[in-house]
């Protein structure tokens, strides 16, 4: 666990935002083994290693969350697919001569085309969760509140939030998937998980970019998350935050996650401390946006979940100091 010059004590901060997808669960692995059929098809991308196609993937995303703020994330991944395989498509000539390929012959039947980009919007269900992750949530969730700002849609987010809860995998689940299911009607303005029967999540508040109208590295999920920390002051526990400023409440207040485009640039820029989860897996969202003499947004850095839990337990143990 590594610091920087600015930061204080990790338990300075009472509630912790979490990214998910990248910081919590693997999602460059489900990307890429999801993303399979499609760059098989195509000659160009045969080749492809696996940060090529996850930059490929992340070019057409970030265009089209740019472009459709409030398009489902599900819709928006399917999207991102049928935009690839139009690229992919559109390197090869229509009439390249006698016996060669054409982006006409390799497109396929365009129906069977709608159902692959329809598979891989659903694929969010099958992308696995880090191995540490579940224990570590669960020690931080004894000494912090947990709040979830994820780019993802409600309907998908089910499926990782019961992972989360109980997982790291499928077989370790033993509660009905709508117990981790976002409730219909919400009697409150955005997600309470902990106010389902039964629920064993480790979190307090779930805000995804369905709630929020925009996708991380906008601004809004973060604005909207220390708005209702004020507003609600009473779901976080006696944290003294009624009637509490912005300041003092992004006093109480840290993002952890992995990227440093999408969460520590925006963290940064309204003024909230963050922890980078410095997964040693990713090939994508790990450099700086500036360039290799940018400054650090973050204030402490870590490779896993499990080893922030760890060094929260030292400082709270005294260990150390």
């Amino acid at each position: 666990m590594s610091t920087s010059s600015s930061a204080r004590k990790l338990t300075d901060a009472k509630v912790l935002i979490f990214d998910v997808y990248g910081t919590l669960a693997d999602w460059e692995t489900g990307i890429y083994n999801a993303l399979q059929p499609l760059l098989s098809k195509y000659p160009a991308s045969q080749s492809w290693t696996r940060k090529e196609a996850l930059a490929a993937f992340a070019s057409a995303e970030i265009d089209l969350q740019s472009q459709y703020p409030g398009m489902l994330y599900s819709d928006l991944l399917a999207k991102v697919h049928e935009v690839l395989e139009e690229r992919l498509k559109a390197q090869y000539p229509t009439n390249p001569g006698e016996g060669g390929a054409t982006g006409a012959t390799l497109a396929g039947d365009p129906a069977a085309d709608q159902e692959a980009h329809k598979a891989f919007g659903l694929s969010i269900e099958n992308w696995p969760i880090f191995p540490d992750t579940c224990e570590a949530l669960q020690r931080l969730s004894k000494h912090f509140k947990l709040v979830v700002l994820s780019n993802v849609d409600r309907t998908s987010f089910r499926h990782t939030h019961s992972l989360l809860a109980e997982g790291p995998t499928r077989s370790t689940i033993t509660s009905d998937l709508s117990v981790y299911t976002y409730p219909e009607p919400n009697p409150h303005k955005y997600w309470h998980p902990r106010a389902t029967p039964n629920s064993k999540s480790p979190f307090t508040l779930i805000l995804t970019a369905q709630d929020t109208g925009c996708y991380k590295p906008a601004l809004g999920g973060f604005l909207a998350v220390l708005d209702y920390i004020r507003s609600q002051a009473e779901l976080f526990g006696n944290l003294g935050l009624n009637d509490a400023t912005e300041e003092q409440v992004k006093d109480k207040v840290m993002s952890v996650a992995q990227s440093l485009v999408h969460d520590h640039e925006a963290a940064s820029q309204i003024g909230l401390r963050s922890v980078w989860i410095d997964r040693q897996s990713a090939v994508t969202c790990n450099v700086t946006p500036g360039g290799p003499g940018a400054r650090d947004k973050w204030s402490w850095r870590s490779e896993t979940l499990g080893e922030l839990a760890d060094a929260v337990e030292k400082e709270i143990a005294g260990v150390g100091n």
